[in-house]
């Protein structure tokens, strides 16, 4: 499964247990730290660009300008918000189908 940000130009490919690990009720911060040493997720967040990624998330307005200067934690802001926006997909395509 992948995600489809605005800004940033790469989409990120994940699994839709990975997906499901990262984005939970609770606290998600152990789950995206975990998620973020998996290598294949590791080689696609090195890609992304910090001006643009910091763009991405600016659009959520959810971060001040000062939280949004480390790139570290918009890494796993992205990677927390990937795994929401494609959990969500999947249940709605699983809602899809169950009502055909």
């Amino acid at each position: 499964m992948w995600n489809s940000p605005n800004y940033i130009g790469n989409e990120l490919n994940i699994t839709k247990k990975q997906a499901a690990q990262g984005s939970h009720s609770g606290a998600c911060d152990e789950s995206i730290a975990a998620l973020r040493k998996v290598p294949a997720i590791r080689r696609q967040l090195i890609k992304l660009d910090p001006a643009n990624l910091k763009r991405e998330l600016k659009e959520y307005g959810a971060w001040s300008e000062e939280e949004l200067e480390n790139h570290d934690d918009n890494l796993s802001r992205w990677l927390w918000l990937s795994c929401a926006d494609i959990n969500e997909r999947v249940g709605l395509i699983y809602l899809e189908v169950s009502n055909r």
